[in-house]
């Protein structure tokens, strides 16, 4: 195989304090790999007590410091407190030498490295991590790895071998609290639109950045390639919508270049025609290019087995929670047409047109119920690609 898969996991405090954009911004611009998977989970203490001993393995024979502090940091803050489990983010990514990748981009942990002058902000840990030690007794006083991933294959293996039977059953949406008022709270649906995912970019994690700011819990993420079948239905309302808008201006516009274009009159009948006609033909291609955007072919071009297929492009889903989800969510994201969105705006910042206007939000809640359907929410492939990187590795 010439590839690995391997993972970060960024801990629940990086989570909390809504720093997942940032992280995932360094990870996809800084290494040469791709983001497979995405999923917020709930660790409870039967998966803690093993990534713990995992991590500690008493046959690693490298820094034995490191490993009791990171082990001892999964038992205190990755399992689940007293009162509810801690919301804690896994990315998979796969490429050349993926292991020795990610953990140089997440930065080592120790004191050598972790004094404030020899701080660059280069790696995750740079960043975002915290280690104190006192000078006087030598012991650590505090310490946040800010992310978490493997240094060796054979490590990574016995994670990814526990997130594989560990993953299977558990819930892809993260709802580990209870507000103070839950029939104001609300749940809506984002997508990150392929055009972020075209090349190696920081867009997702700065977009991610700017939605965190709205002060909405993301319990739920995933990487999905969109089937044609999903898009059309997922898109059905906007296909009602451009048959009402283009419809008939466009079938009155054909009507008009016919008569100039050949010198005669063309009665209103003809021109009911054209609408039924061309007008719908051209709102209906609009509709495909839409499909083609977010799912990498049109209809008119996808066998009827191929409809449910994955698609050739991918996108990442993203539920947020909250009172007012919904507004607060689409107001940080801005109107569809980027040009007239508001300055710092996701769309503003980053859409280029109506099309690729770089993310979707839900419009109200009954909306992001009947979205979160379609695309399968509840559900994330985790399990089935690090099960089937795994079958493959044993093979060889």
């Amino acid at each position: 195989m010439d590839y690995e898969l391997s993972y970060v996991i960024v801990s629940p405090y990086t989570v909390a304090k809504g720093r997942i954009g940032g992280v995932l911004s360094r990870l996809l611009t800084r290494v040469d790999l791709e983001l497979v998977g995405a999923q917020l989970i709930a660790a409870d203490k039967e998966f803690a007590d093993a990534y713990a001993d995992i991590l500690s393995e008493k046959n690693d024979a490298s820094n034995t410091s490191a490993r009791t502090l990171l082990s001892e940091y999964v038992n205190n803050n990755i399992a689940p407190g007293v009162d509810r489990a801690h919301r804690t983010l896994l990315l998979l990514f796969k490429g050349k030498n993926a292991i020795r990748k990610l953990s140089d981009i997440c930065g080592a942990l120790y004191a050598e490295n972790r004094g404030i002058e020899s701080l660059t902000g280069e790696t995750i840990r740079d960043t975002y991590a915290d280690l104190i030690v006192d000078p006087e007794s030598g012991k650590v006083t505090y310490f946040e790895p800010a992310v978490l991933t493997p240094r060796s294959k054979t490590k990574a293996l016995m994670t990814l071998r526990l997130l594989a039977r560990w993953l299977v059953d558990k819930p892809n949406l993260v709802q580990n609290i209870t507000y103070e008022n839950p029939e104001k709270v609300e749940k809506t649906l984002v997508i990150l639109k392929p055009d972020n995912w075209q090349f190696a970019s920081s867009r997702p994690g700065a977009i991610i950045d700017i939605f965190s700011r709205t002060g909405m819990r993301i319990i739920g993420m995933k990487v999905h390639s969109m089937s044609v079948a999903e898009a059309m239905s997922f898109y059905a309302p906007v296909k009602q919508s451009l048959e009402e808008r283009l419809a008939v201006p466009m079938g009155k516009k054909a009507r008009e270049s016919l008569m100039e274009a050949f010198g005669i009159q063309l009665s209103r009948k003809s021109e009911e025609a054209l609408i039924e006609s061309f007008g719908n033909a051209y709102a209906h291609a609009e509709f495909d290019q839409i499909i083609e955007f977010m799912a990498g072919k049109k209809p008119s071009e996808c066998a009827v087995d191929e409809l449910d297929q994955p698609g050739s492009v991918k996108c990442m889903l993203m539920i947020y929670e909250g009172e007012d989800a919904v507004r607060k969510i689409r107001d940080v994201l801005g109107p569809t047409d980027p040009t007239k969105a508001p300055g710092g705006t996701v769309r503003r910042e980053f859409g280029s047109s109506i099309m690729a206007n770089t993310a979707h939000a839900s419009a109200n809640r009954k909306n992001a119920e009947r979205e979160m359907e379609v695309v399968h929410a509840d559900a994330n492939d985790c399990a089935q690609i690090i099960q089937s990187y795994l079958a493959i590795d044993s093979e060889e």
